[in-house]
């Protein structure tokens, strides 16, 4: 006999529920960022190669902040709200509907700035207005259904309707791209402060720790791997011209084993238990890891790079794509390390680890500038995951408590 899945009050989870996981639904909603993702790593790697730093960055830390904001506001209610009743599944159905319409707009938004024109956020900002279409509804529902949550809830449906009016004004408002970045930065302060006052001077939402760090790292996870497959793609259209050259080689072990440790690094931090002892410092750790989920996808866009001056398609000083994955990789290594003792406390442990992640990198910088050829300087900066992580294994082993 069928099972009827019944509606379910959205009075909010049981912050304490233990280790809890996130939901098979919440995996598949991260699969649709990374497309976004995927999409504005190929658009750095491609403006980079063509010596177009200024669209090349900019570009990319206003679509990868927007994807990320977006995904770190479900991932928040989530753990706080879900119910996973239809209504539920169907908003997250719609939510992901808007970042695969945000996808389409990214390639528009670095040709605009690449022209010095008003940054084109159009396809962007509706991506977004359909997103909200599905959140803002759950939080009003969760006002509704949630006595005790009702002010807090409602604070949250208000932010993000003033910050799309925000948005939708700055997409269509004819203005410069100066007036139009300072326009971008002023709708993101009000997307902080929504939050910002919701979380701090309202009723915290009942979140679980374990969740939302589990999902930070799922979320991880998943653009490391978009990185990976961004690399290979190029590389086999490569090989596929030119064959197996020991360029090509170095560069494939290089891309997957610097993932696979910043990978061990982010996952060797015991992040669950540090947020469950500091609940206090959600908010600053929840919305400080962004600049790490924008340097972890970089660091694939970097690889990308180099890939494209293995075969001869940019023209890029070595130096200049030594820097397009030596600086978001010391962003990584760098902010991973700082989120967990910020959680956790300081323990003296954070400053060693700092100094290992950020040795490599410098004597690879140093390297390139010196002359050494390029790749060689590639897999010595790639080295900055992996000492930090080694001193945190051996640290546990010998000595757990410095950790």
């Amino acid at each position: 006999m069928p099972v009827r899945t019944q509606l379910r009050r959205m009075a909010g989870r049981d912050p304490d529920e233990g280790e809890r996981a996130g939901s098979g639904l919440e995996v598949f909603y991260d699969l649709i960022f990374v497309v976004l993702f995927s999409v504005a790593g190929v658009q750095l790697a491609d403006y980079l190669a063509d010596g177009k730093v200024f669209a090349a960055v900019v570009g990319y830390v206003l679509v990868s902040f927007s994807a990320i904001w977006a995904w770190i506001n479900f991932a928040w209610f989530a753990s706080a709200f879900d119910t996973d009743d239809p209504w539920f599944r169907l908003s997250v159905l719609v939510q992901m509907i808007g970042v695969s319409v945000m996808a389409v707009g990214v390639p528009q938004v670095f040709s605009s700035i690449d022209a010095h024109a008003h940054v084109d956020l159009k396809v962007i900002v509706f991506g977004y207005m359909v997103m909200r279409i599905g959140l803002v509804p759950q939080w009003l529902r969760a006002a509704r259904e949630s006595a005790e949550y009702r002010s807090t809830c409602l604070t949250y449906a208000v932010a993000c309707i003033v910050a799309q009016v925000g948005w939708t004004v700055v997409a269509l408002a004819p203005m410069g791209l100066r007036t139009t970045l300072i326009a971008i930065a002023a709708c993101a302060v009000v997307e902080f402060v929504g939050p910002l006052v919701a979380e701090t001077r309202i009723a915290k939402t009942p979140w679980n720790p374990f969740h939302i760090t589990e999902r930070y790292s799922t979320l991880i996870v998943i653009t490391l791997g978009e990185g990976v497959v961004g690399t290979v793609a190029v590389l086999q259209a490569e090989i596929g011209l030119t064959g197996w050259t020991m360029q090509t080689a170095v560069l494939g072990a290089t891309a997957l084993g610097v993932t696979f440790a910043m990978w061990w690094l982010y996952s060797v931090m015991p992040n669950g238990e540090a947020l469950d002892e500091n609940r206090e410092r959600c908010f600053l750790w929840g919305y400080g890891m962004i600049p790490v989920f924008i340097a972890c996808a970089a660091v694939g866009a970097g690889m990308h790079l180099i890939s494209k001056w293995i075969a001869g398609e940019t023209h890029d000083s070595e130096l200049m794509v030594m820097l397009a994955v030596a600086i978001p990789l010391a962003v990584f290594t760098v902010g991973v390390i700082v989120a967990h003792y910020y959680l956790a406390g300081s323990s003296g442990m954070e400053l060693v680890l700092v100094v290992a992640a950020l040795v490599p990198i410098v004597i690879g910088i140093v390297l390139v500038a010196a002359g050494v050829p390029l790749l060689i300087a590639v897999v010595v900066g790639s080295l900055a995951p992996v000492l930090p992580t080694l001193i945190i294994e051996f640290s546990e082993k010998f000595a757990p408590a410095t950790l």
